[in-house]
């Protein structure tokens, strides 16, 4: 009995002083804390010369999509697009992305001191698609400017466009493929799955023999099929087409827009369908909003304007009499 309660004795005593190593090592020192101390009352890094530019360039860039956006102007909205391609797309190479879908799914975002223009675009994107649907798309997006100008320079007569039958199926594409990159990226957690589902990297300059195979297809295919990676196979538009749901200023639509088909011939995009529109397809590119304010080609003002006429002569007839 008496050598079983010796050993329980220093076994205790073991326990006790492994507690308190740990213990020791557990609890900080008064030069631990000195350095935290220290570390806590170094200044953040402040902005240098290259963030500062890089923050006025992209404000700048934003304010003149919006200039253009509001003034309903083509020579705007082209001059937008041709710097979305140059300062977007081949300064910056800064586009929204996959990759940043699945920071989203993850949580996890660039560290904000760093990277502030990222955010302001992010912001941007956000806050534009939930007040106006997708004007990310329409001119901000430098694939989607590409596509866009190089449609101005192909001849119509080699455009083709698919039947409506099949276009009404082929635009629920990208939604499929938004799904299963983000599944495939949920399990795989491999972000350079991005590089085959999007040609934005192209702008880096920075591609594999198969990547720029895939590229120079998708841009021969959009030479006949305008629009065609934005309409049909682009995630990024399908994640901003499902918050476009949300958008608060919507397109007008008159009267005469139930059997008028004048602005429906007009999308490139293939978003009016009659009097609706497809706020998840439309970019806000202006075509159809353009022509509902002219008073020259519009049936809702032709109507207004021979009306008022037909008013002014009744009189004029009514004072000669």
């Amino acid at each position: 009995m008496r050598a079983l309660a010796l050993y329980t004795v220093k076994a205790a005593a073991l326990c006790l002083l492994a507690c308190a190593m740990a213990h020791a090592q557990q609890t900080p020192s008064l030069d631990d804390l000195n350095a935290l101390i220290a570390e806590d009352s170094t200044p953040m890094p402040s902005f240098g010369q290259r963030e500062i530019l890089d923050i006025a360039g992209i404000l700048a860039f934003l304010t003149l999509a919006l200039i253009s956006f509001f003034k309903k102007s083509k020579p705007l909205k082209y001059l937008t697009m041709v710097c979305a391609v140059g300062y977007m797309g081949f300064i910056k190479g800064n586009l929204v992305s996959l990759v940043h879908i699945f920071g989203l799914v993850e949580f996890s975002f660039p560290i904000f001191q760093y990277n502030v223009s990222w955010y302001i675009l992010m912001i941007f994107t956000i806050a534009s698609t939930v007040l106006w649907g997708r004007v990310y798309c329409g001119r901000i997006c430098a694939f989607g400017a590409f596509t866009q100008l190089l449609d101005q320079i192909v001849p119509k007569r080699l455009r083709f466009e698919l039947p409506r039958h099949i276009e009404r199926r082929a635009i629920y594409v990208k939604y499929v493929l938004l799904a299963s990159t983000i599944g495939y990226f949920s399990l795989t957690h491999d972000k350079f799955i991005y590089k085959y589902v999007e040609p934005f990297w192209m702008f880096t300059l920075n591609g594999t023999t198969v990547t720029w195979t895939l590229v120079a297809l998708l841009l021969l295919t959009t030479v006949f099929i305008r629009n065609f990676y934005c309409r049909y196979l682009c995630p990024v538009g399908a994640a901003l087409g499902l918050m476009s749901q949300l958008s608060v200023f919507r397109i007008k639509r008159w009267k005469q827009c139930n059997t008028c088909k004048l602005c429906q011939k007009a999308c490139e995009w293939g978003a009016i369908q009659g009097p609706k529109i497809a706020v998840s397809e439309c970019v806000r590119c202006d075509d159809c909003e353009i022509l509902y304010s002219s008073e020259t080609k519009c049936p809702h003002w032709l109507m207004i304007n021979k009306k008022r006429l037909k008013q002014t002569l009744a009189k004029f007839s009514s004072a000669a009499t």
